[in-house]
C-alpha cells in the first residue's frame, strides 16, 4: 500500500532489518556507562551514560515544547560535545537536523530554507546576536551577509548563554539536557527521515540530500570493522560521520579546537593527538604536518595507529611520504560520498601495491553494489544509500559522477572524474586515469591534468606539478625536465601533455580542499594569454 500523498518522506516503508543509527547508540551508550564518550574542544568529557541521558533529556524536553514528529530543524551548531546532544536529541524527538551554512550568499540560503521547509532552527547564541538588527551592520563590516535567524518565524534552540538578539521564548539547549530523562527509550525506526545535507545546486534549484535513520545506521556500522574501530580506539576528529560511528563502537571520540586546520598549526594538531590511536586528516592539510614531523619540529603520539583520509583522491606520493614519516601508522583512505558514505575503504599500503593505471578504492563495503555504467560512470547503491534528494523521489541507486572499472578481484579502480575529461581533437582523455601514477614520479608531490582552451577551438592538455621533498636540485626546470622524460613510460602516446609546469601549489576548493581545476585553467589560459602577447612583441621588434 502507498503511503498517503501527505506522508513524510522519511515515513515510507523501510527495510526492517537495517540497523538505526539512533538504537544503535542508545544501546553501545547503555552497555558502556561510566567509559568516557565524547570529549570536546575544551577539554570536558561525556561518559557514555551521560552523553545517553543528555540525549534522551533533549528528547523529552523538546517534544514537551511542542516539538512533533516529523519537524525539521535548521542546524547551525559548531562541532563540540553539546551539538552531538543536540543533533541526536532532535532525531531521537523524531525529527531531522537539516545542516545549514549561515555564510552563504542571501539568495543561495533564502532557496534552500524554502525548500527544507523547517519549523524550528537551533543555532549558537552568537550566530543570534550577529544576524540580529543590532548585530547585522557589524557583521557586513566583516564582509558577512548573515540571514536574520529571529525573523524566520520558526521556534528557536540556542545553544550557548544567552545574548542580545536571541529570541524570545527560545529554548536552551543545556537546559534540554539537564532535565529528566525517560527510562524507556524511543522504538526503532529505520525508516525515519534524520539528516538533510545540501551538497550542490543553484540558488534556483539547490539540491539537499535527505537520509534516514536507517541509511546512516547502516553507512556507521561499516566504518566500525574497516576503520579498525574498537573499545579501546580513541579517535580525533570533528567530522560526524567519523565521529559517531566511533561512538557505536564503543570508542572515545575527541574534537580539536574550532576551525583550526591541521596544517595551520601542525604542533597543535599534534598536542590535541595525545593517547588518540587514530585521526582523520583531509589530503590537503597532510603535507605540512609530515614536513613538521619530518624536520622534528612536530612529535606525534605513540598511541597513534591509524590515520583516516578522505574527502579527495590522496596522490600516491603523498601515501609513500606518510610511509615513510610515519612507519607505525597505517593509512585507511576512504571513498564514499554525501549520498552513500562509506562506499570503499583501502589502506595506503594496498594502494601503493596496486600497480595497474588508475587509483585503487579497495573493495565495496560489505552491503554496497556496485555497476559500471556503458559510459564507464560508477553507479552505487546499498543499505546506506540516501532516501534520496529532497523534494524528489527516491533513489535505487546514485550515479557518482566517477568513472571506474571493477577488477576481477572485486576491487574498484577510479579513472577520474566524469565531468574532467579532456577533449583534444578527436580523443578524450581521463586525468584521473594517469594522475595516480604522475604523483608516484620521483620529485612530485601532486599532479594535475587540465584542459586549457586554446585559440583554435580545440583544448591544450597542461600538466602541473608541485615540487615534492625529494626533489633534486637544480629546481624547477630541472624537475621539468625529468617529469617530461619519464612520461612516455606512464601515459599513453595519445594523452601525452602539450606543456609541463611547475607551479608551487595547486589551488584547492571545498570542504574536500580537493584541486580547483577551474581556477587552475584560469590561471594557465591568462599565462597563455600573456606568453602570446609576449611573442607577438617580439616578432614585431625582430621585424
Amino acid at each position: 500500500m502507498s503511503p498517503p500523498a501527505d506522508a513524510h518522506p522519511g515515513d515510507r516503508p523501510g527495510d526492517p532489518g537495517r540497523t538505526d543509527l539512533l538504537t544503535a547508540l542508545l544501546d553501545a551508550a547503555r552497555e558502556r556507562g561510566s567509559q568516557p564518550a565524547l570529549t570536546g574542544p575544551d577539554g570536558r568529557t561525556l561518559t557514555y551514560a551521560e552523553l545517553r541521558r543528555a540525549v534522551l533529556a533533549t528528547a523529552t524536553g523538546l517534544r514537551s515544547a511542542g516539538f512533533a514528529d516529523g519537524d525539521r530543524v535548521l542546524f547551525s551548531v559548531r562541532p563540540g560535545p553539546s551539538a552531538v546532544v543536540l543533533a541526536l536529541g532532535i532525531i531521537a524527538a523524531g525529527g531531522t537536523v537539516v545542516f545549514a551554512d549561515p555564510g552563504v550568499a542571501p539568495e543561495v540560503f533564502a532557496a534552500r530554507f524554502t525548500l527544507a521547509a523547517p519549523r524550528w532552527a537551533a543555532a549558537e547564541s552568537l550566530l543570534y546576536a550577529a544576524s540580529s538588527r543590532l548585530g547585522r551592520p557589524l557583521a557586513r563590516r566583516r564582509g558577512l551577509l548573515l540571514p536574520d535567524y529571529g525573523s524566520l518565524g520558526l521556534r528557536h534552540i540556542r545553544a550557548g548563554r544567552r545574548l542580545p538578539g536571541v529570541p524570545r521564548g527560545a529554548l536552551s539547549a543545556r537546559t534540554l539536557a539537564a532535565g529528566s530523562a525517560p527510562g524507556r527509550e524511543p522504538a526503532p525506526r529505520p525508516e525515519r527521515e534524520a539528516l538533510v545535507v545540501f551538497t550542490s545546486g543553484t540558488t534556483a534549484a539547490p539540491k539537499a540530500v535527505l537520509h534516514t535513520r536507517g541509511s546512516l545506521g547502516a553507512g556507521l556500522a561499516g566504518c566500525t570493522h574497516l576503520l579498525r574501530l574498537g573499545e579501546r580506539a580513541t579517535v580525533h576528529t570533528d567530522q560526524l560521520m567519523i565521529g559517531v560511528p566511533a561512538l557505536v563502537a564503543g570508542a572515545h571520540w575527541t574534537m580539536p579546537p574550532h576551525g583550526l586546520a591541521p596544517a595551520a598549526d601542525p604542533a597543535h594538531f599534534a598536542a590535541g593527538l595525545a593517547g588518540a590511536t587514530h585521526a582523520f586528516c583531509v589530503p590537503a592539510d597532510l603535507p605540512r604536518v609530515l614536513a613538521a614531523v619530518a624536520d622534528g619540529s612536530v612529535r606525534m603520539p605513540s598511541s597513534l595507529r591509524h590515520l583516516v583520509l578522505g574527502g579527495a583522491p590522496v596522490p600516491p606520493g603523498l601515501l609513500r611520504r606518510a610511509a615513510e614519516v610515519l612507519p607505525d601508522v597505517e593509512a585507511l583512505v576512504v571513498y564514499g560520498m554525501t549520498e552513500i558514505v562509506p562506499a570503499a575503504v583501502a589502506t595506503g599500503t594496498q594502494k601503493l601495491a596496486h600497480t595497474g593505471s588508475g587509483d585503487l578504492l579497495g573493495k565495496p563495503v560489505p552491503g554496497v553494489r556496485a555497476r559500471v555504467a556503458e559510459d564507464g560512470e560508477l553507479h552505487l547503491a546499498g543499505p546506506n544509500l540516501c532516501h534520496g534528494y529532497l523534494g524528489e523521489p527516491p533513489l535505487t541507486e546514485v550515479p557518482t559522477g566517477d568513472l571506474a572499472r571493477l577488477e576481477e578481484d572485486g576491487r574498484l579502480v577510479l579513472e577520474g572524474r566524469k565531468k574532467d575529461m579532456i577533449i583534444r581533437g578527436r580523443t578524450n582523455i581521463y586525468p584521473g586515469l594517469y594522475e595516480p601514477a604522475l604523483a608516484a614520479l620521483p620529485g612530485v608531490r601532486e599532479a594535475v591534468l587540465v584542459g586549457v582552451p586554446d585559440g583554435d577551438g580545440d583544448e591544450r592538455v597542461v600538466l602541473v606539478v608541485t615540487p615534492g621533498p625529494t626533489t633534486p636540485p637544480g629546481g624547477p626546470a630541472v624537475l621539468r625536465a625529468a617529469v617530461r622524460a619519464a612520461l612516455p613510460g606512464v601515459m599513453d602516446a595519445a594523452a601525452l601533455p602539450d606543456d609541463v609546469r611547475v607551479l608551487d601549489r595547486v589551488p584547492v576548493a571545498g570542504r574536500g580542499r580537493k584541486p580547483d581545476r577551474g581556477a587552475l585553467r584560469a590561471h594557465l589560459a591568462e599565462e597563455r594569454v600573456e606568453e602570446r602577447v609576449g611573442e607577438r612583441v617580439e616578432e614585431q621588434e625582430t621585424a
